[in-house]
């Protein structure tokens, strides 16, 4: 049994010289757990930045098959919480076990996978142009390249994922993997369970000999301690996963700074899905119950729940409405994370059901027992309607979603055209039909990250292949993935080494590399140079 410190870990050490205090709110009842979790001071920021600089000195050298052992030492600690984890999850954020289950695996299958990565080797992208001494008019120099890690990576958790964008999450995992000390801002909705997975990171990391100060956290349930961090000069990159308002805030502290430096944030989407004729006519019924799953599941507070839905008056138009409005009916209200995004959803939900001509299609009227509970919701609106209201392509933050009718596809057009970028965009559509309306791909895949067909955006594969981001205002560079593997790209920059003997390069740019004698061949069968 592991016990919650509510202490700020400073490097391997608990510090409880704070000020402030605030303990762990329970949505379901809206009450409060007992134990207290105390908020940083400046000098503790201080104190820990200065100890993830000296840190970087050493653990950005420490060997990649190390660090693969580190990542993989958390994955055993975070198991071995086993079900206590679980349950403080379920207490501080209402969501079922289940649904925790499936994201603790995903935390699990997201370290593994840089563990595997680390050893395979490749990621550091080794480019090798060898000397050419008697190249006319000059001779060329030996130049190799590779990608290294940039410094000390604050983190901010997110409130909607407290395993997989927290503490150990999409952020910490690239960066630690990269070389990088990780300082995390714990996300006050779940401070039992930022404390219980910051204690195994730091059992991982004594249990492999990583240096003091490669990982830290600190809480805070204000925005004090967030600025420092930014601000502080020993931090050069940020990773954050919030609201567009909290995102921009922390970019523009960046680009204040002295030394400006990248934030990598991923701000919301209304992940828009547009339904076309042919395919309307023939599966209306289930698909009314698909879009009603997407826009209902986990209460709507994914990143990718569909908010926007865009149709034409069409054939099969009045069953997918009776299906999808059955659907919703049927659909119990469900937990929502805090009080605050309870009550901002309903604020937000309200006021676009105020908007002129929306009406309300669905609302759920099954509601369990508990506090902060979300009706889901759907609203209707017409296309030309949609188009003059800005404020109708805004994000409502939970299990809400407007159905868009235009009066043909040239409307459909028109209005998707006025939406701006996101995290993922969905068409559904017959395969002969998609060659119809070219228009209406192009655009969809020019405001997307990820592009969709016959599916619906909810559920992000770990993968290679996922690409987790999107053009602003989705995300704050849309060049780089919060998912899979290429998520490592945003703590890495290139460096080149130009006439150094090979016993003093890098491993991974000596000679006798194995991945690097394949580059060799490849550069000069690809490139035609070597």
């Amino acid at each position: 049994m592991t016990n919650i410190q509510g202490r700020n870990f400073i490097g391997y050490a608990l510090s409880a010289e704070g000020g402030r205090q605030f303990k762990a709110y329970v949505p379901v009842t809206d009450t409060y757990l007992p134990e207290t979790f105390q908020c940083a001071t400046v000098e503790e920021v201080n104190k820990t930045m200065q100890l993830a600089e000296k840190a970087f000195d050493s653990y950005s050298r420490v060997p990649a098959y190390d660090r693969a052992d580190f990542l993989i030492a958390i994955t055993e600690e975070i198991m071995a919480l086993g079900d206590q984890l679980l349950e403080r999850a379920n207490q501080e954020t209402g969501l079922p076990i289940a649904r925790l289950q499936g994201e603790r695996a995903r935390t699990i299958n997201q370290l593994t996978q840089f563990a595997e990565l680390l050893r395979e080797g490749s990621w550091v992208e080794a480019a090798i142009d060898t000397a050419q001494p008697e190249r006319p008019p000059v001779p060329k120099p030996d130049i190799r390249k590779m990608l290294v890690p940039i410094g000390p990576v604050v983190i901010f958790g997110s409130s909607n994922f407290p395993f997989a964008y927290s503490v150990a999450g999409v952020d910490s995992g690239p960066a630690l993997a990269a070389g990088n000390p990780v300082v995390v801002k714990a996300h006050p909705a779940h401070p039992g369970v930022s404390d219980l997975t910051a204690q195994a990171i730091v059992r991982a990391a004594k249990r492999t000999g990583m240096p003091e100060g490669t990982f830290s956290m600190l809480y805070d349930d204000g925005f004090e301690v967030g600025t420092a961090l930014v601000k502080h000069p020993a931090t050069k990159a940020v990773g954050f996963t919030g609201s567009y308002k909290g995102g921009m805030a922390l970019y523009r502290l960046a680009r204040e700074r002295e030394e400006p430096i990248p934030v990598y944030a991923e701000m919301g989407s209304v992940n828009p899905i547009v339904v076309l004729p042919r395919y309307l006519k023939n599966n209306a019924e289930q698909l009314g119950k698909t879009l009603a799953g997407s826009v209902s599941l986990g209460a709507g507070q994914f990143c990718t729940n569909p908010g926007l839905v865009f149709i034409t008056k069409s054939e099969g138009l009045e069953t997918f409405q009776n299906s999808y409005k059955s659907e919703i009916l049927n659909t119990p209200a469900a937990t929502m994370l805090t009080a605050g995004i309870c009550k901002n959803y309903n604020k937000l939900r309200a006021e676009a059901l105020e908007q002129t001509n929306v009406t309300a299609l669905a609302i759920s009227d099954i509601r369990p027992e508990g506090e902060n509970q979300a009706e889901a919701s759907i609203a209707l609106v017409s296309g030309k309607d949609f188009i003059e209201n800005p404020k109708l392509h805004e994000e409502v933050f939970g299990p809400f979603s407007l159905l868009v009718v235009c009066e043909d596809t040239g409307e459909l057009y028109e209005a998707i055209s006025h939406l701006k970028g996101q995290l993922t965009a969905t068409l559904i559509a017959e395969e002969a039909e998609v060659a119809e309306y070219p228009e209406i791909v192009r655009q969809l895949a020019k405001i997307s990250g990820r592009f969709i067909m016959n599916g619906v955006p909810t559920g992000v594969e770990v993968c290679p292949s996922i690409h987790h981001g999107g053009p602003f205002p989705a995300t704050a560079d849309s060049k780089f993935t919060s998912v899979g593997r290429h998520s490592i790209l945003r703590f890495v920059r290139p460096q080149s080494y130009q006439n150094w003997p090979d016993s003093l390069l890098p491993d991974e740019l000596k000679n006798g590399n194995p991945l690097n004698i394949f580059r060799l061949v490849d550069n000069v069968l690809t490139k035609g140079r070597i």
